[in-house]
């Protein structure tokens, strides 16, 4: 059987995130292969305050939170393959004006134009365009949503195809793989080494892919509750009901990585088919990456340090 962890992550540039018991620990895999691992403190605001931490609530806080702690940490990343150009004015013009505070304010923006991209694309886009089905044919309100909700998924799968064929990202998701494997080996109680992880699968219920695959379906259903009429007023339903949307999949996220349920299995595997795009096999080199994350962010690293030191204090042999 499995043991409960609470550990996710994310794959970065040549690298990965992982957050865990003792905060969140970022590994990159440097240019000269050296691996650098930024550790920091990390208290979400759902164990912060107990109002943010009920059901449904607490999804649309942890995406939140999830997309700004990814947004930055995709940029620091970043940072350890800059081509070496000289900086535009406008940056300097940018570091010059925010100061220490730039970092937060480029992420800000990042997350702005993440959220608007999103939503046009995803949740607008399919919304104008059942309005044509609307004009073009006489057909219900509920074939309409149906009809929108199709749209919708195949815009997604659509995007994740095309983006898994572009090289730079095949890096990414082979890191994503690394991820997916190192949390199996964690989770089953195997000590972590780069062979033992590769011995997982690299699908994982919990995942962000099954998460964002899930609030194509909910949504369906939820915004078909909301009538079809004015074509403003279906638009700011979509926007309104998001965070009930994002809030009711993360339950079931949760919910699904804990249950060896038939229901969970059948629900969760949609998005692990869907994962075969958003994952890649990983080297043995990735793994390592993704296991010093992992050690990182569960203060790992600091137990078996102790462990050794108490070791030497007694004289023992091993």
């Amino acid at each position: 059987m499995n043991k409960k962890v609470n550990v996710g992550g994310q794959a970065v540039i040549e690298g990965v995130m992982m957050r865990g018991n003792c905060g969140i620990a970022t590994a990159i895999r440097t240019s000269n292969g050296e691996i650098v691992i930024d550790k920091k403190e990390f208290i979400p605001y759902t164990k912060k305050y107990k109002i943010l931490g009920l059901p449904v609530i607490r999804g649309f806080v942890s995406l939140m939170e999830s997309l700004v702690v990814g947004i930055k940490t995709l940029n620091y990343s970043a940072e350890f393959f800059d081509d070496g150009e000289e900086s535009s004015k406008f940056d300097k013009w940018f570091e010059e004006k925010f100061k220490d505070k730039s970092n937060d304010v480029i992420a800000g923006i990042s997350l702005l134009v993440s959220l608007a991209f999103t939503i046009l694309l995803f949740f607008l886009l399919p919304t104008f365009a059942a309005n044509f089905f609307k004009k073009a044919l006489q057909v219900n309100a509920v074939l309409l949503n149906i009809i929108e909700g199709i749209i919708r998924v195949s815009i997604f799968l659509l995007y994740i195809y095309f983006v898994s064929k572009m090289e730079d990202i095949k890096r990414v998701f082979q890191y994503h793989g690394a991820e997916h494997k190192t949390i199996f080996c964690y989770e089953n109680d195997v000590e972590l080494t780069a062979e033992n992880a590769k011995k997982f699968g690299r699908l994982h219920p919990r995942c962000g892919t099954n998460f964002i695959f899930l609030v194509m379906i909910i949504s369906i259903i939820l915004f078909s509750l909301t009538g079809w009429n004015s074509l403003l007023e279906r638009i700011l339903y979509r926007i309104i009901l998001l965070p009930v949307v994002s809030g009711i999949t993360y339950e079931m996220i949760k919910w699904m990585g804990k249950s060896n349920s038939k229901l969970s299995k059948f629900l969760s595997y949609p998005g692990l088919m869907l994962q075969k795009l958003t994952t890649k096999e990983p080297d043995l080199s990735q793994l390592e990456v993704a296991i010093a994350a992992l050690k990182a962010a569960e203060g790992i690293e600091d137990k078996e340090e102790k462990m050794e030191e108490e070791v030497e204090g007694t004289g023992a042999v091993i």
